[in-house]
């Protein structure tokens, strides 16, 4: 007899599960229902920025795999249609047809959690007054192009300056907006330290960016039309004919809190290294929905991005399948950029650090993209922290221009490897004039770490 797989959520980590799985199991062995309360499916969330910046030519450009294709491969999805409760006791969920609004129940034999995450909204009157807008979906993105057409002015201001805060400063300067950055902190990009923040914040200014630390919204102002005309905070007011969230997002894990499924400090969903949900047997979880290990810290994360979405989709639909695969964790990599300006890290912060009782020596060093004479070696910034007894790496952040960012797959190697930098010091990395010093940025920071490891003692 034939199994059913039910996936709750069409994108990266629900529908690499359900590939997966049919690539091991056939129709006649394995049925697969997936449930996208959308209309798209396997797309980029974090192409969107690119798209409505114009460096994307469409939306189609983002979709890897379309509700047809994935219906051609053997999977049942149903697009806009919403799971609304899941019934653990019984195997099966509930699910609304988002179109004719009729609701029907469906077994399942294993389930796939992969809800994803939603946007953080301030709590402030006006928040949801037309103008305003998150960038979670593709369907935000057309949301937003439609209100960007429709908009009275030039005049944007964006909620937040992590990442999409960021990226979409970018975006709206590139479309000709005069851009505004409302920041909760003192410096953009929470995740890097103070002082690297500085950097980036001074590139944006550089870059006509106008961007306020220390400015938590407090109220969107809007005309008799309903539509935003300003932001407020508690010490000024700031005009604006569009404004974008982003201010991050939080675990999608309703369902499975109502459920009783276990979920970690940060609300998401907890699962083993199979990615699946602790203390059940047919329930697995991968995605923005779900707490990963951090392995530099030891402590279970919250790290919503792509990468480890489809990595997990992949691990989840090979044991589906009934192969066996494991997630083994993450040491926290991300790369962005505004214009120009790459901004990277992995690791640990010096917060983090902290927080965890270690004691440390943090190095800052400035170096070149490429050897000082070649035409083009732009300046970089390369911050490193290491373990003060043992000399072991605990994180790297870069902010530079061409050819900076990408340099910290080398410290995120290391850090997955457990390296000390006295060790990293003997890397042997790529070199010539057009790519980098004789002495990588990297390498140059790891000396200077070791220095800082022997004079701490």
């Amino acid at each position: 007899m034939s199994e059913r797989l039910v996936v709750i959520g069409g994108d990266a980590a629900g529908m690499s599960a359900a590939s997966q799985a049919r690539r091991l199991r056939g129709p006649g062995e394995l049925e697969i229902t997936a449930f996208e309360r959308g209309r798209f499916s396997s797309y980029s969330a974090c192409g969107i920025p690119y798209w409505v910046g114009g460096d994307v030519a469409g939306r189609d450009e983002l979709i890897a795999r379309s509700p047809e294709e994935h219906r051609a491969r053997g999977i049942e999805l149903l697009t806009r249609t919403e799971v609304t409760e899941i019934d653990l006791a019984g195997q099966r969920v509930r699910a609304r047809d988002l179109a004719l609004g009729t609701e029907s129940w469906t077994g399942f034999d294993k389930l796939v959690i992969a809800t994803g995450a939603r946007p953080r909204r301030p709590d402030v009157p006006g928040i949801d007054a037309a103008g305003v807008h998150g960038v979670q979906t593709l369907e935000d993105g057309e949301a937003l192009l439609d209100s960007l057409a429709g908009a009275p002015g030039r005049r944007a201001v964006v909620v937040g300056a992590g990442y999409i805060g960021v990226e979409m400063a970018e975006a709206l300067l590139n479309r000709g907006y005069e851009v505004t950055v409302l920041n909760r902190g003192e410096q953009p990009m929470a995740t890097l330290d103070p002082d690297m923040g500085r950097l980036v914040h001074a590139a944006m200014d550089g870059l006509g960016i106008r961007t306020v630390g220390a400015s938590p919204v407090t109220e969107v102002l809007t005309g008799a039309d309903g539509r935003v005309r300003a932001v407020a905070t508690k010490d000024a007011r700031y005009p604006a004919d569009v404004v974008v969230l982003g201010t991050g997002v939080v675990p999608e894990t309703s369902l499975a809190r109502a459920a009783g499924l276990p979920l970690g400090a940060h609300g998401g969903l907890l699962t083993d290294p199979s990615m699946r949900v602790r203390g059940q047997r047919n329930v697995w979880a991968g995605g923005d929905c779900v707490e990963v290990l951090d392995l530099v810290s030891g402590r279970e994360r919250h790290v919503p991005l792509g990468t480890h979405a489809n990595k997990q989709g992949q691990v989840i639909g090979s044991n589906v399948g009934g192969d066996y695969a494991t997630f083994p964790g993450v040491v926290g990599t991300a790369v962005s950029k505004v214009c120009d300006l790459e901004i990277a890290r992995t690791g640990l912060r010096e917060k983090d650090a902290r927080e965890m009782g270690l004691q440390y020596v943090a190095v800052t060093v400035e170096s070149t993209s490429r050897a000082g004479y070649y035409p083009g070696a732009a300046a970089m910034t390369v911050k490193m922290l290491a373990e003060r007894r043992t000399g072991r790496l605990l994180g790297v952040q870069i902010v530079g221009r061409e050819g900076a960012a990408k340099r910290v797959d080398v410290a995120a190697v290391a850090l997955t490897a457990r390296m000390t930098v006295e060790g990293m010091t003997g890397l042997d990395l790529g070199y010539a004039p057009p790519f980098s010093p004789v002495w990588d940025p990297v390498l140059v920071a790891a000396r200077k770490a070791v220095a800082a490891v022997r004079a701490a003692g």
